[in-house]
């Protein structure tokens, strides 16, 4: 058990401050608000009782900065949290714990990609891909439903609630990979989901300095991922972890600026003839809106917009000064990937816009600068 405090979901606080003071300890004269990383792989043992004295008896087991962590984002998610080095690592554990051979799992066609590959190599299991969107067929006999929402990269948007009845009613768990919303734009588990996925590594840390994953379940369930865990060595090291946490106080400042980016760089990218299309949840005629508006408690900072071809985006690319070419998204830098350099089955001229929290008039000014010599030389 962890000694950490700090208020989470249901203690009536607002956004900013469930952030801020998520799984801190209690004040004590003389300590820092958040205790630095414990740097160790074994610890010392009682010589008589051994591990059964203490939590930690060695690294790969547990951690105390990782229970600070844990602490924090399960109060903000509603649930109990396992920490892992990588998103791939959380939907890995997710998955291997709950699937055997003969077992159907249905997750969406239009997800990250790796996710995709990942469950075409588990032995016996049968897969059914189907578009965050839909239409979702029955789910009897399935076993686990994975869903994305919003989905990466395309942002389309799914009902959680009304697809956590019908799996439920048809005997499967329902998993949601909720990495681009964070636990601050939504809260799958008070929505009827089963288990929660994301990568921490993007918005939830957001400054592009940090790989993590994690999983979010009731107590039962976070245990099974627990002991997957300490079988399998997907641990986060504790620097990474304290980084973690301490990017978690500026969470909803972050996410306040990057979602008002995301808006006015919507509206300006749905006026330009040469965008063939724009999709942010956001936008009152963006298809995903309707569902978008009524689950989601903040749209997050993504834009995902095509242009005509791979050499239209590169020149984009290259004519921006505010906007990193990189991929992963949720920094506090602009940043925009071309996707289909990935493999991702999306048009070649598709970008995923991650935006910062730059000033909304620089970035604007600069996009469109870069829209326009991008077109020009296009027409050259």
């Amino acid at each position: 058990m962890t000694s950490t405090q700090g208020p989470g979901r249901s203690s009536g606080f607002g956004d900013g401050t469930a952030a801020a003071h998520a799984g801190l300890p209690e004040p004590q004269p003389g300590q820092p608000f958040l205790p630095g990383p414990v740097f160790a792989a074994p610890y010392h043992l009682d010589p008589e009782s051994g591990p059964s004295a203490a939590a930690n008896g060695y690294g790969r087991v547990d951690n105390p900065t990782w229970r600070a962590l844990e602490a924090a984002i399960g109060g903000l998610e509603g649930g109990d949290c396992v920490v892992f080095s990588s998103g791939m690592a959380a939907i890995s554990a997710a998955l291997l714990t709950h699937l055997a051979p003969g077992d159907t799992l249905v997750m969406p066609s239009d997800g990250y990609y790796k996710a995709r590959a990942l469950a075409a190599r588990l032995p016996g299991v049968t897969v059914r891909e189907v578009p965050t969107a839909g239409p979702y067929p029955p789910f009897d006999e399935v076993r686990m439903v994975l869903l994305e929402t919003p989905a990466n990269p395309g942002l389309d948007v799914c009902d959680i609630a009304e697809l956590s009845a019908a799996a439920h009613a048809a005997g499967a768990l329902l998993a949601v990979d909720s990495t681009t919303a964070t636990p601050l734009g939504q809260r799958p588990l008070e929505l009827g989901a089963d288990l929660v996925v994301a990568s921490g590594t993007k918005a939830l840390t957001g400054h592009s300095d940090v790989l993590l994953g994690y999983a979010v379940a009731a107590p039962e369930l976070a245990g099974r991922l627990r002991a997957w865990r300490d079988d399998t060595g997907g641990v986060p090291g504790p620097f990474e972890a304290w980084l973690a946490h301490r990017s978690l106080s500026t969470l909803d400042l972050r996410l306040g600026r990057q979602s008002a980016n995301a808006a006015a760089i919507a509206r300006l990218l749905s006026g330009r003839p040469e965008v063939l299309s724009v999709r942010w949840p956001g936008l009152p005629g963006d298809p995903a809106h309707e569902v978008a508006s009524r689950q989601m408690r903040r749209i997050p900072g993504v834009v995902t917009f095509t242009l005509p071809d791979a050499a239209h985006a590169t020149r984009f690319l290259n004519a921006a000064k505010l906007i990193y070419a990189a991929t992963s998204f949720g920094g506090t830098h602009t940043s925009a990937d071309r996707r289909a350099q990935w493999g991702d089955p999306v048009p070649e001229g598709l970008i995923r816009l991650s935006c910062g929290i730059e000033d909304t008039e620089d970035l604007l000014l600069d996009i469109d600068a870069a829209l326009n010599e991008a077109r020009g030389a296009a027409a050259g």
